[in-house]
């Protein structure tokens, strides 16, 4: 079956969703606003999705919102960044390590960095993945994928998604491991556009492409969906079912 990046990795997003977990993501977030709505069109009926600044967000402050992960209330957060390195950590502030003079400056996380380390899982996902954004060590740490014993955390991250495969992150160690790998990409790709040694052991599994369900959902039903409520409607109408 065709299906377009963005269509796979909305897929992909939504799978990480569970039934009778609160899941969100921030505000300028298609894909996984995309990915909630398929989760709960499919699987996961008695998730509360909640997507920041939509017809999807309950509440009437951001302040809320940041309330709820603080009580411990929130199962899944997905979140972005310029840079993701392989211990974690993401960069949403600037490129260039000079605090006085960056390269390029971008305007932060405004509250993911609390986020990623209340909510119980985060899924980082970027869509690019070349050596420029999977990074060895990122320019600004906007938030910690691993922190010292003493600090206050109740999850943190889980997986990380990208155009070419899936990472999940290693409590033990605390690095991210390659985990599957989209067809037709292959180890090589992966390695070639990736900043961090892979540390591969081992035959990685494909990843699982969406079904045929899966996808008619996403462009038929998730599609209207958001066209009708206004969540990302453009993005929507040109980035899902459009072949």
């Amino acid at each position: 079956m065709e299906y377009s990046e963005a269509e796979l990795m909305a897929v992909l997003l939504s799978r990480e969703v569970r039934d009778g977990e609160i899941s969100a993501c921030g505000a300028l977030s298609q894909l996984p606003a995309a990915g909630l709505l398929l989760a709960k069109a499919l699987h996961a009926p008695n998730a509360q999705i909640l997507i920041l600044r939509s017809a999807f967000d309950p509440f009437r402050t951001s302040r809320q919102f940041h309330f709820l992960a603080q009580r411990g209330e929130m199962g899944l957060f997905f979140i972005s960044g310029v840079q993701i390195d392989r211990h974690g950590n993401y960069n949403l502030h600037q490129v260039g390590s000079d605090l006085e003079r960056p390269k390029m400056r971008f305007p932060g996380g405004y509250g993911g960095a609390m986020i990623y380390y209340a909510a119980r899982r985060t899924v980082v996902f970027r869509t690019e993945h070349t050596s420029r954004t999977l990074v060895e060590r990122v320019d600004y740490v906007s938030a910690a994928g691993v922190t010292p014993s003493d600090v206050l955390r109740l999850g943190g991250p889980s997986r990380v998604v990208t155009p070419k495969a899936t990472f999940r992150f290693e409590q033990e160690t605390g690095v991210l491991k390659l985990a599957t790998i989209h067809p037709p990409w292959t180890i090589d790709d992966v390695r070639a556009n990736t900043g961090f040694a892979l540390d591969v052991s081992g035959e990685i599994p494909a990843t699982s492409p969406p079904s045929e369900e899966e996808l008619h959902v996403l462009r038929h039903v998730v599609r209207r969906t958001m066209i009708d409520t206004g969540t990302y409607a453009a993005w929507a109408e040109q980035a899902l079912g459009v072949q």
